[in-house]
C-alpha cells in the first residue's frame, strides 16, 4: 500500500472504489449452489407463489446478475466449469458423472486446476458442504483435488433426501470417511456449513466455502411441515408445486441461517457471497422458469438462465444490478482475482470483479458455447450444443434434430426460428461451434 499512496500522492488519481477495495483484506469466499432451481424461483423474481427472504437479502444488499446462465443444463458439467473456469469438455466433464460405467458421461481431468487448490496458494482454508458430483472415488473426490474439508454428497442425486441413498449405495463422507447421518440432507448441508462457519470464526485464515444444496433436484422431498405449510397458504396450487415451493422455501430458510451466521459470527461485512444454480428447474415437477422456453436438459434459454446474485458489503452496493452476460466458470477467475491469486493462462472464464464492483468496463463481447452428451435413445452417446454470440443464439436441442437460430435480444423466448432467413449468421455460428467441438475433443472424457 506504500507505492499506492505514493502515486496518489504525486498526483496520479484513481477511482475511490478501486482504492478501498486495493486497501482492503481480500474477502472470505463463499458459493451458495442450488439445483435445478428455475430462473424464476424466488420471491425476488416477482414470483407471487413462493417466500424466499434469504435469496431475496442477497439481491436486495448485493447485485442482481440478470444475465446469468449456467454452463450447461445438466449438473455435473456446470460444477465443473465453476470449479476450473473452464468449458466443461474442455476438462472431461461433457455430460453427467454417474454411478454406473455405461451410462456415465465425464471424468474430470487430472490436469485441470481446481479453484481450491488456487486459493490455499494464497493461504484460504478451504471447504465443499454438499454435493460434489465430479468423481464417486480417489483420486476424483474433494480431498484428491483440493478441498481442506468435505462433508456431504459424492454421487449424482440421492433416492431419498433422509436416507441418503443411491441405487442402494451410502455416498454420504466427512473427507474420506463413509458417514451415516439422520435427517433431511438440506437440514444436514444447513448445519455442517454453520458448524464450519463458526469454527472459521476462531482463526485468523481466510476461507472458501463451496455449499452445494441437492434442492430443490427430485425425488422432490420436503419436510412434511413444510410442505403442510404451502398447501395451507395456497390450496390452489397443484401437489407438484405445493412440494417444489416447500423445498425451496426450506432451502432458502438454511440459507437465511447461513447468513445469520455470517452477521452473529461478524463475517458479513468480510466475506463476499455468491448465490446461482446449476442449472434451470424442471417442468414436470412444477419449476419456474421465468419467461423462458425449455427447461433442465435443454439448450433452450428456460434450461440455461438461472438466478444469480452477489454480495459483498460496503463494496458490492447493495440493490444493484447488472445485464452484463455472466457463465458460471466465470467464478472462478472473479473469486480469484478478489483473493488476489493469479490464474491459469488458459481460462474460458472471465473476471467480472469490475463489474461487481460498480466500475465501467470495455466491451467485453464474447462467445458463449455450450455442451451435453447423454446416453438412452434421445441422444445414442451423442452431444447436443448451443451458442451465443451478441444477440445471436445457434443451437441444436437434439443430436438427431436440426440447428435452430434465434435473434435473443428480439425474441429472448426463442419462438422464431430465423435459420431458414439468416443464412450467412447460422453459417459463421455453426463454423464457430464447430471450432469449440475440436477443442473439447482433445480432452479425454472416460476413465
Amino acid at each position: 500500500m506504500r507505492s499506492l499512496a505514493l502515486l496518489m500522492l504525486i498526483g496520479l488519481s484513481f477511482p475511490m472504489e478501486w482504492v478501498a477495495t486495493a486497501c482492503a483484506a481480500p474477502p472470505n469466499l463463499i458459493v451458495i449452489l442450488s439445483d435445478d432451481q428455475g430462473r424464476g424461483d424466488y420471491s425476488a423474481f416477482g414470483t407471487a407463489d413462493i417466500r424466499t427472504p434469504a435469496i431475496d437479502r442477497l439481491y436486495r444488499e448485493g447485485m442482481d446478475l440478470q444475465n446469468f446462465r449456467a454452463n450447461c443444463p445438466v449438473c455435473s458439467p456446470t460444477r465443473a466449469a465453476l470449479l476450473t473456469g473452464c468449458y466443461p469438455d474442455r476438462v472431461g466433464v461433457p455430460g453427467v458423472i454417474r454411478t454406473h460405467p455405461e451410462n456415465s458421461w465425464g471424468r474430470l481431468s487430472p490436469q485441470a486446476v481446481l479453484l481450491p487448490k488456487l486459493l490455499k496458494s494464497a493461504g484460504y482454508h478451504t471447504a465443499i458442504i454438499g454435493k460434489w458430483h465430479l468423481g464417486l472415488k480417489s483420486p476424483d473426490t474433494p480431498n484428491d483435488r483440493g478441498f481442506d474439508t468435505f462433508r456431504g454428497y459424492l454421487g449424482d442425486m440421492m433416492d431419498d433426501y433422509t436416507t441418503h441413498r443411491r441405487h442402494g449405495i451410502n455416498y454420504m463422507r466427512r473427507n474420506r470417511e463413509e458417514i451415516d447421518p439422520s435427517g433431511h440432507a438440506t437440514d444436514l448441508f444447513t448445519n455442517w456449513a454453520v458448524e464450519y462457519l463458526e469454527e472459521r470464526a476462531r482463526s485468523d485464515q481466510r476461507f472458501f466455502l463451496y455449499l452445494a444444496y441437492n434442492a430443490p433436484h427430485d425425488p422432490v422431498q420436503p419436510p412434511p411441515e413444510w410442505e403442510k405449510r404451502v398447501r395451507e397458504r395456497q390450496p390452489g396450487l397443484s401437489a407438484e408445486r405445493t412440494r417444489l415451493v416447500a423445498l425451496i422455501e426450506h432451502m432458502d430458510a438454511g440459507i437465511g441461517r447461513v447468513l445469520d451466521a455470517l452477521d452473529r459470527l461478524d463475517l458479513a461485512g468480510k466475506t463476499l457471497v455468491i448465490f446461482t444454480s446449476d442449472n434451470g428447474g424442471v417442468l414436470k415437477n412444477g419449476a419456474n422458469n421465468g419467461p423462458y422456453r425449455g427447461a433442465k436438459q435443454h439448450m433452450y434459454e428456460g434450461g440455461l438462465r438461472v438466478p444469480g446474485v452477489a454480495r459483498w458489503p460496503g463494496r458490492i452496493a447493495a440493490g444493484s444490478r447488472s445485464e452484463r452476460p455472466v457463465a458460471t466458470m466465470d467464478l472462478y477467475p472473479t473469486l480469484c482475482e478478489a483473493a488476489g491469486v493469479k490464474t491459469p493462462s488458459d481460462l474460458d472464464g472471465i473476471s467480472i470483479l469490475t463489474t461487481l464492483l460498480g466500475r465501467a468496463v470495455p466491451d467485453t463481447s464474447r462467445e458463449l458455447y455450450f455442451v451435453r452428451r447423454e446416453g438412452g435413445t434421445a441422444y445414442g452417446g451423442k452431444t447436443i450444443e448451443a451458442l451465443i454470440r451478441g444477440d445471436w443464439k445457434l443451437l441444436q436441442d437434439s443430436p438427431f434434430g436440426p440447428r435452430e437460430l434465434y435473434n435473443l435480444r428480439n425474441d429472448p423466448r426463442e419462438t422464431t426460428n430465423l435459420i431458414a432467413k439468416e443464412r450467412g449468421i447460422a453459417v459463421d455460428l455453426s463454423a464457430a461451434m464447430s471450432r469449440h467441438i475440436q477443442r473439447g475433443g482433445r480432452v479425454p472424457w472416460q476413465p
